[in-house]
């Protein structure tokens, strides 16, 4: 069993329990549910838009500990000060130590850049729930999702005003979309063996029609990768690791942004 076997096997248990715990009915009463939510794509296209999509994470299955004492709320400012597209935070717990309240804490100081609820969507109520946090954006990954499971999760996301990144990393993949007018997210890191590879975003992004907005996702490390990026038609980059392995993640993003031509 690779990583992402056990991720969702692990995930589709942990929703299982949740659901049992918590009513639908409850999320939707809930009062970020009746917010608007912030459109992940008008901020790629924005005129002047940074495209860095700034992540929150702690910890990852490939990495360890990446940084376990950053407040969640001050990241948040130090992102937005630093004039980014999104904020992407993770809320697995149990592989990623993230969880739902980081995205209320960060909506609490965030009430104008979208927010992407990172996690491994196997279930509707989890789409539910990304609302009723106060998220705007979800993650539909194509590698743990079948084809029918990517257009009712998908359509039930826009049913209730948010977005989707659609997270892809290889032809195959691709091929379970229909792919007109979606946010398509490249993953450059394979999650059956966290491998990164950069080559796999510009192999793919010439296979994604024009009415697309691409996303080129980890392993981007260097604001000259985000340049060359931009050549082939990319408009958003997911970047987490790389500012939150430094003590002051919101300064390193604005250092990146800065240097981006």
């Amino acid at each position: 069993m690779n990583i992402l076997d056990k991720i969702i096997a692990h995930k589709k248990q942990e929703v299982a329990l949740l659901k049992k715990e918590v009513m639908v009915e409850k999320l939707v009463k809930s009062p970020n549910f009746n917010r608007t939510p912030i459109s992940l794509k008008k901020s790629l296209l924005k005129i002047g838009s940074s495209g860095i999509i700034a992540e929150f994470k702690r910890q990852s299955p490939s990495k360890g500990v990446i940084n376990n004492t950053a407040s969640v709320i001050e990241v948040t400012k130090g992102y937005m000060e630093a004039n980014i597209a999104a904020q992407s935070i993770l809320t697995d717990l149990d592989f990623f130590g993230g969880n739902v309240l980081d995205i209320m804490q960060a909506r609490s100081v965030n009430d104008s850049i979208p927010i992407l609820r990172k996690d491994f969507i196997v279930d509707g109520f989890q789409i539910v729930e990304a609302k009723a946090i106060g998220a705007d954006v979800v993650l539909l990954i194509a590698a743990c999702l079948t084809k029918e499971e990517l257009k009712n999760y998908g359509q039930l996301a826009e049913d209730l005003g948010l977005d989707v990144l659609y997270e892809v990393h290889n032809q195959e993949e691709l091929d379970k979309l229909n792919l007109d007018h979606k946010i398509i997210g490249i993953n450059n890191r394979n999650l059956k063996t966290f491998e990164v590879d950069l080559e796999h975003s510009i192999q793919l992004a010439n296979q994604i029609p024009d009415s697309c907005i691409k996303v080129s996702e980890s392993g981007l490390s260097d604001p000259r990768i985000i340049t060359g990026l931009k050549e082939y038609g990319f408009q958003g980059f997911l970047i987490g690791e790389n500012f939150m392995k430094t003590e002051n993640p919101g300064l390193a993003c604005k250092e990146f942004i800065n240097q981006i031509k």
